[in-house]
């Protein structure tokens, strides 16, 4: 076995994780969230073996374990309308995301793009849901995550 100290770490998409993979983090959550009290429990209900969570436990983590404190950069284009920018932010703050920064470009042929720097400690739903409200408001086009860190 590497030692940890010397690997290296991945972000990766969801789609890409193998079967066991994903299952391991449903048991993580389930005995995080205590909806289960044990490791037996936890992989009886998402149909894993025992052996298969021992291997993955320490590998694999949801992206909001990662750190504590965090900045995520979201780039959106955006149609130009009235009140765009403050529906945009109502969103981002309803999610307990902390504006550190906005960038928006002059609308050009009735489109715009803004860029958001956001303080995401407190964030209370995960990553790919606040990209998802985000991208359900009718005059956002596109939603993206272009980076993200430690503070």
């Amino acid at each position: 076995m590497k030692d940890v100290a010397n690997q290296r770490y991945y972000l990766v998409r969801e789609d890409v994780l193998t079967d066991a993979m994903q299952k391991t983090l449903e048991a993580k959550h389930l005995l995080s969230s205590g909806t289960v009290s044990s490791i037996w429990d936890a992989v009886k209900q998402v149909d894993l073996s025992r052996s298969a969570f021992y291997k993955y436990r320490d590998a694999v983590f949801p992206f909001h374990s990662i750190v504590q404190e965090r900045i995520l950069t979201v780039f959106l284009q955006i149609q130009d309308r009235k009140g765009t920018l403050a529906k945009l932010l109502e969103t981002v703050t309803n999610t307990h995301c902390n504006v550190l920064t906005i960038h928006q470009t002059i609308p050009i042929q009735g489109r715009a793009n803004v860029t958001l720097s956001l303080d995401v400690t407190t964030m209370t739903c995960e990553l790919d849901e606040l990209i998802q409200q985000l991208k359900r408001l009718d005059f956002v086009e596109a939603a993206d995550v272009i980076s993200s860190g430690a503070l």
